[in-house]
């Protein structure tokens, strides 16, 4: 499947995932279409714990108050493990929502996976009807999107 572009009904999905709030982790499955009609922030990323990957989520967590302010959640979405996620999650206080893709259903739905990559790095803007507001898609590299950014867009396309 293609990348959804800007005006798309968002590819559906569920996946499970895991959430770890002042050291209780809590698993569930996670439905885009199941969320109370707010925005959400999908942040695709390659791998737990990885230098870069910990850099871009940790700076999410650190702007976690401007998301809700303007009334979006962000949830991580890579190919690890429950409990690799879980360890992510307890090790760099990250308390959103971080999702399992091992199969890499979801990836490819949302035309992100490369083959012996992974995936890009890739975070979309969803609207609380499942409509992509916004999205950036990494060609390769190390480069992520600033939380600014994303709440940028968010401001602009959601509020």
């Amino acid at each position: 499947m293609g990348i959804p572009d800007v005006g798309d009904q968002a590819p559906d999905f569920v996946l499970p995932g895991v959430r770890v709030v002042e050291g209780i982790t809590t698993r569930q499955d996670f439905a885009l279409s199941k969320r109370p009609g707010s925005a959400v922030v999908l942040a695709f990323y390659p791998a737990d714990e990885s230098t870069i990957c910990t850099t871009q989520l940790c700076s999410y967590q650190d702007e976690l108050d401007g998301f809700a302010g303007l009334g979006a959640e962000v949830w991580g979405i890579s190919r690890q493990s429950l409990a690799s996620h879980e360890r992510f999650a307890a090790n760099f206080g990250l308390s959103f929502p971080l999702l399992s893709d091992e199969g890499s259903t979801v990836i490819k739905r949302y035309g992100i996976g490369l083959p012996g990559l992974g995936l890009r790095r890739s975070v979309f803007v969803i609207d609380g009807s499942s409509i992509v507001r916004w999205k950036h898609v990494a060609l390769l590299g190390a480069t992520f999107v600033k939380a600014s950014v994303i709440q940028d867009a968010l401001t602009s396309v959601i509020a």
